[in-house]
């Protein structure tokens, strides 16, 4: 019987099985899951309830900016969630704990500290890199928006992403397997959460959120 259950969320094989070989000692018995999209993942949740930490790569096919991130932690709230990233950026680091991340694990760090990273998420803490300076400027607008987001439902992430690739109500509809009546209701509940006046205003926010313009 394994003490923990930990799904690895990469789209690099190598790295999954690089991952897999660090948690291999150091951290009791555990059952160590894995999955290449976010599909896998949900897949993957929907037939293992008992899953003690997901680790996230931030960066895959088909996730924009922190949606990843995003869409878990609205789905799964009570699900700890660390990121494991090649970046190691301050501003997206305190992003991700906005987000509700509990670990930023960027993926240049040592095996040990790696596992003693996600030893503590395991207890319940939180962690991040203990030589990075995460004491500067919070950017109060952008963390406002950050909480505002987090406050979206996960149907709300997926219609918000639909809407920051450019697509029109009929194929967020056709997308998703629901009417453009309920993409509309989305859409207004959106624009209400975020307390902005239309779908660009909203696509600006998660722009800048994500770092991008």
């Amino acid at each position: 019987m394994a003490d923990h259950i930990i799904v690895i969320v990469d789209d690099h094989p190598l790295f999954r099985d690089a991952l897999r070989q660090a948690l291999g000692s150091g951290l009791g018995a555990l059952e160590i899951l894995e999955a290449g999209s976010m599909e896998e993942l949900a897949e993957v949740l929907s037939q293992h309830q008992e899953v003690d930490l997901v680790l996230l790569d931030l960066a895959m096919p088909g996730v924009r900016g922190f949606s990843g991130l995003m869409y878990l932690r609205a789905k799964h709230p009570q699900l700890p969630v660390a990121i494991v990233s090649a970046s190691d950026d301050p501003v997206t680091i305190r992003r991700c704990l906005d987000f509700g991340a509990s670990a930023f694990i960027p993926k240049s760090l040592h095996v040990e500290t790696i596992r003693g990273a996600i030893r503590e998420v395991l207890k319940g803490e939180v962690w991040v890199p203990p030589d990075l300076d995460l004491t500067g400027e919070s950017e109060p607008e952008n963390a406002e928006m950050a909480r505002r987001l987090a406050s979206l439902t996960p149907q709300q992430v997926r219609v918000l992403m639909m809407l920051a690739e450019g697509l029109l109500n009929k194929q967020i509809a056709f997308e998703l397997g629901v009417s453009e009546a309920t993409v509309k209701a989305h859409v207004s509940a959106i624009l209400q959460k975020l307390e902005v006046d239309s779908r660009t205003q909203a696509v600006i926010a998660v722009n800048r959120i994500s770092g991008e313009h």
